[in-house]
């Protein structure tokens, strides 16, 4: 079994501005590289045995930042636990976005589906978890992945069946949440991490 606690990366202006990033490789802003900060304290109340995240550049940096305060290695960068490709969408601001295409599950051309995502994090966190249980003791492993809302959103709705996160919530930026993986089972533990 593998611990896995899914990190959202920090604040961008992007976010601020309520503008859709997708793919789109904006970086942290100074409150970003806080929440970075706030999110490794949290850690520090456990062990963990090594980061991961998405190649984006405002993953990275979070995960980077965590990385440092906890002590770990360099994260190791996971192309598939990048955020949702938003196609035409991307750069949008949320408001003019929903009000085009009604909801996040419409189909809006070179979009991935909520689908596609969470079938590709799946993926990648299945191989992650074989990874961190390769490299360390046969004891439980904790891993740290660092990656974006709409990735931990269709993993926390496929984890939950569908019931989480309830319509309208907003992962902060920075937020934890905690899975659970073994071989071929993904099973969600906090929907947003307190410790």
């Amino acid at each position: 079994m593998t611990l896995l606690t899914l990190v959202r990366h920090g604040q961008t202006d992007w976010n601020l501005a309520r503008r859709i990033q997708g793919t789109t490789d904006i970086p942290l802003n100074d409150t970003g590289r806080d929440d970075a900060r706030y999110a490794a304290h949290k850690l520090s109340r456990g062990e963990h045995h090594t980061i991961y995240a998405s190649p984006l550049v405002r993953a990275r940096e979070t995960a980077e930042i965590i990385a440092a305060e906890l002590g770990l290695d360099a994260p190791t960068l996971v192309p598939d636990m990048r955020e949702r490709e938003f196609g035409v969408g991307e750069g949008m601001l949320v408001a003019d976005y929903l009000g085009r295409y009604g909801d996040w599950h419409a189909e809006v051309p070179g979009a991935e589906t909520l689908d596609e995502v969470c079938a590709r994090a799946m993926a990648a966190l299945h191989t992650i978890a074989r990874d961190a249980r390769r490299r360390s003791a046969p004891t439980a492993e904790s891993v740290i992945v660092v990656t974006h809302g709409g990735v931990i959103r269709s993993l926390i709705d496929h984890a939950s069946g569908g019931t989480l996160p309830a319509l309208g919530s907003v992962l902060g930026n920075g937020s934890l949440h905690r899975f659970e993986a073994a071989p071929d089972t993904l099973r969600l533990l906090e929907e947003a991490v307190v410790l």
